[in-house]
């Protein structure tokens, strides 16, 4: 076996040489290559003293001793030394990397200690509890490396931490083992030089893919946090291991059960400490105090804020995630959120945590609203009530400093307006209050200020789409009611001349009958909230001769050409006169009385086709595309209300028709409207606008 171990330490001290060799040759200068370039040395002359005792047994035992702290001393200082000057360049303190190096150093002096200590402790090997210590800082040096380093870069130096994880973990089972029974277990020693031998390509590889090891390397406040907190969990279920096996032994009969009740006891304090939100905040503040520069992970501070603000599977109203998000950056479980609208008083709109004051009057804040508007601060109520004239000028109601537990009071600031402010409570623990946290509190303020003004426009917005729709739904019955009002003008103006005409009297009951029939269905419409869809056949020459026939007491009278008069189709027939009513009233509205308007019916390619031609003003291609059927776009002023050809392009396309216009200026208008027969009933509508100046089939474009 002393062969094997031979051979294997030989290897490893021929591989760590010629890594030596490569670094040297590469090296530039940086403290990470001089201090690898050392590590390599090192235990190149290591690995050479141990295949010279393997195999020759003329080492003394203090030089192996010491060659072994001597290694491990080298490659802590070189993890060391790369956390600490890149934890400086990102600002973080390194009091940790000392903290562990000087763990490291005292380690290290237990190797070169006599073999054995004061009585007591005779059953502790000093120098594998030293190697032990070592292997974990080691281990925990190259976790923080692997960890802390941006995923982009960690390509660089995985097979590092692979190489240098493994020698560590192996060294802690190595001496882990020596330590509980005693002695160091052949096997294991003598493939120690074979183990060490398989990593140095990995550390080549990372050296080659950086020569002057220049990672970005930042330090993690979340890692240090976890990795020390799993590190004081290990020492406390070690110490608490110890402790119950000396209750085993002096416990007598008892012994074992003691222990077990003992341990299972330990587990439980120790889960409850874990989760406890106040020693994990007692620790959070002692980490940001005393190990960083800055007392804040901003990029992990404002990631928790957009994630609180935007709701992410929390379920929780965007009001309450305002103080929840707020209170997190100071430890706060609770506070209260009011809102101040303009030319409104102010007003509590919710709690977290917290019971709401009992008020009574107005709320009285005015002026400190005044305050947060001029001053834009954060309110810290304990320095307010110990140097009121720091806060010059500020007017604080008595039921907010009566209110339990208040403490700071954040404005909600968005487009230079205070939109409301945030109270929050004291801590879980006590935390001094400095620069750092008013500006990330006056920054988080507006975050959180710029998500309450997107939630008051989106309510506002949707209250409007609401109108919107009520206004629309007025705007075509006030539509429909004029053109009856007209119809019913037009008999009484009549009324006057032929009044004692029998045919006149039974064409004006007739024509209030419709005028009634018509006005009976729109309430109807107007109860239920939804269209009276009385879709039947209808023949298309009788309804154009209603329409000719009601339009002909205007001037131009409109004239009806049938040139097919046996065509049916599917629809609404009040609402087909109406739409078709509207576009012959509105070619009259631009014809001249000496023009012409002309109401054509035939039939083309399986559908009614229902042309109404006027010699009119006529419009341009860009008033037909933009605004002809825009609905409330209107070219008559106070007296039109724009949704005469919207309704009838929504008519038509509802009953799978199509509508196209064909126009000029000057020359007059030609309204197509395409229906399909009984027979040949279409499942979609097709719509096109075109102008004269170019052919049909071009300018037609469908619309599902």
């Amino acid at each position: 076996m002393s062969d094997f171990g031979f051979l294997g330490f030989a290897v490893a001290a021929a591989m760590f040489l010629v890594l030596s060799l490569l670094l040297a040759t590469s090296w530039r200068g940086r403290l990470q290559g001089g201090l690898l370039l050392l590590a390599s040395v090192i235990s190149t002359v290591w690995a050479l003293l141990f295949a010279l005792q393997s195999g020759y047994r003329i080492v003394p035992v203090w030089l192996i001793w010491g060659s072994e702290a001597a290694k491990n001393l080298a490659w802590c200082g070189f993890l060391i030394g790369l956390l600490s000057e890149m934890a400086r360049a990102s600002g973080a303190s390194t009091l940790f990397y000392r903290l562990l190096a000087l763990v490291a150093i005292l380690a290290s002096v237990l190797l070169v200690l006599p073999d054995r200590v004061v009585p007591g402790f005779i059953f502790l090997d000093v120098r594998y509890l030293g190697q032990v210590i070592i292997a974990v800082v080691g281990m925990m040096l190259v976790e923080q490396l692997y960890r802390n380093t941006a995923p982009e870069q960690r390509w660089g130096i995985k097979y590092l931490c692979f190489g240098l994880g493994s020698m560590f973990a192996f060294d802690f089972y190595l001496f882990s083992d020596a330590l509980l029974f005693k002695r160091i277990d052949a096997d294991l020693w003598y493939a120690r030089g074979g183990i060490y031998a398989i990593t140095v390509p990995l550390l080549a590889i990372s050296a080659a893919r950086n020569p002057a090891w220049s990672l970005e390397v930042f330090v993690s406040r979340r890692m240090v946090f976890h990795t020390t907190t799993l590190l004081a969990a290990g020492l406390y279920m070690l110490l608490m291991a110890v402790a119950g096996y000396y209750i085993k032994l002096y416990g007598g009969a008892w012994g074992s059960v003691l222990q077990i009740v003992f341990f299972f006891a330990a587990v439980l304090v120790l889960m409850a400490l874990l989760f406890s939100g106040k020693v994990r905040s007692h620790a959070k503040v002692f980490f940001n105090k005393h190990f960083f520069s800055y007392r804040y992970d901003y990029r992990e501070e404002w990631l928790r804020l957009i994630r609180l603000l935007s709701g992410q599977d929390t379920g929780v109203p965007l009001f309450e995630r305002v103080i929840w998000a707020l209170g997190e950056i100071m430890e706060s479980t609770g506070g209260l959120l009011f809102l101040c609208p303009e030319q409104q008083p102010c007003q509590l709109v919710a709690a977290r945590n917290q019971r709401e004051p009992e008020i009574q009057g107005p709320l009285e804040l005015e002026g400190m609203i005044r305050f947060l508007q001029e001053r834009q601060w954060v309110i810290d109520l304990d320095e307010y009530a110990t140097d009121p004239e720091l806060y010059d000028g500020l007017e604080l109601p008595q039921w907010l400093l009566e209110i339990e537990q208040a403490w700071i009071i954040v404005p909600l600031i968005h487009d230079d307006r205070v939109l409301g402010f945030v109270l929050l409570t004291r801590p879980r623990v006590r935390i001094n209050i400095n620069w750092e946290n008013l500006d990330l509190l006056k920054t988080a303020g507006r975050q959180a200020a710029s998500y309450i003004a997107f939630y008051q426009a989106a309510r506002a917005l949707a209250d409007a789409q609401q109108f919107e729709g009520f206004n629309r739904l007025s705007a075509f019955v006030v539509h429909d009611l004029k053109n009856l009002i007209a119809q019913l003008s037009l008999v009484v103006k009549n009324a006057e001349r032929h009044r004692s005409n029998p045919a006149f009297i039974e064409d004006a009951v007739r024509t209030i009958d419709n005028a009634v029939g018509k006005m009976s269905r729109l309430m109807a419409h107007l109860r239920s909230g939804m269209p009276d869809d009385r879709r039947q056949r209808v023949e298309l020459s009788r309804v154009l001769q209603r329409v000719v026939a009601e339009k002909s007491a205007r001037r131009p009278v409109p004239r009806l050409e049938l040139k097919r008069g046996d065509l049916w189709v599917y629809a609404d027939p009040d609402r087909m006169e109406a739409v078709i009513g509207h576009v012959v009233q509105n070619a009259q509205d631009a014809t001249p009385a000496d023009g012409e308007v002309v109401v054509e019916l035939d039939s083309e390619a399986g559908q009614g086709v229902i042309q109404v031609r006027d010699t009119g003003s006529g419009m341009d291609q860009e008033f037909i595309r933009e605004r002809l059927f825009r609905p409330f776009d209107s070219t008559k002023g106070l007296t039109g209300m724009g949704i005469g050809a919207y309704e009838c392009r929504e008519f038509v396309h509802s009953v799978g028709g199509r509508v196209t216009v064909f126009s000029r200026p000057g020359e007059g208008t030609l309204f197509k409207i395409s229906l399909p027969l009984a027979d040949n009933v279409q499942q979609t509508g097709e719509i096109s606008l075109s102008a004269p100046d170019r052919p049909a089939d071009q300018l037609e474009s469908k619309t599902s």
